[in-house]
């Protein structure tokens, strides 16, 4: 059965995509869920309506992401932390407090989801945090610690 989805669903495709499933699938999940609607030739030109709105969003949401990256990139983003006499810190600093940084110095607000911390920092110094704000728009973070005093 042909369908057309009406949101972006994992392992099928995007919002506004015709695709093929299962007659059960689409009868059973699909459709009660509100995911999908059955593809009719009027539904189709909703889809190409849809997909081009999904587009010019995604443009948009592209170019944000690019903006945002170029003024973060050159910048490095001091996090104060309480730390010991070695430079080791009582804790560790989290994405959280990397997110309020960033938006106490540059003013760019961004959800602690977006930030990976490949591994904890418990340490004083620089380090490097990847920011993913666009499926195709990652960067790095130098995010500096320093002790709080």
């Amino acid at each position: 059965m042909q369908v057309i989805l009406r949101n972006d669903v994992d392992g099928l495709g995007k919002r506004g995509d015709i695709v093929d499933v299962a007659d059960g699938h689409a009868r059973n999940y699909l459709f009660p869920q509100g995911h999908a609607m059955k593809a009719t030739d009027g539904a189709v030109a909703q889809a190409a309506r849809m997909r081009r709105a999904r587009d010019l969003k995604d443009a948009s949401d592209r170019e944000a992401a690019t903006t945002v990256a170029s003024t973060l990139v050159p910048k490095v983003i001091s996090v104060p932390a309480k730390a010991g006499a070695e430079g080791r810190l009582f804790g560790s600093v989290t994405s959280s407090d990397i997110a309020s940084a960033i938006e106490e110095q540059t003013g760019i607000v961004l959800d602690r989801k977006v930030l990976q911390v490949d591994e904890q920092i418990k340490t004083l110094g620089q380090h490097t945090v990847t920011a993913s704000l666009h499926s195709d728009v990652s960067f790095p973070v130098t995010v500096d610690v320093v002790a709080d005093d």
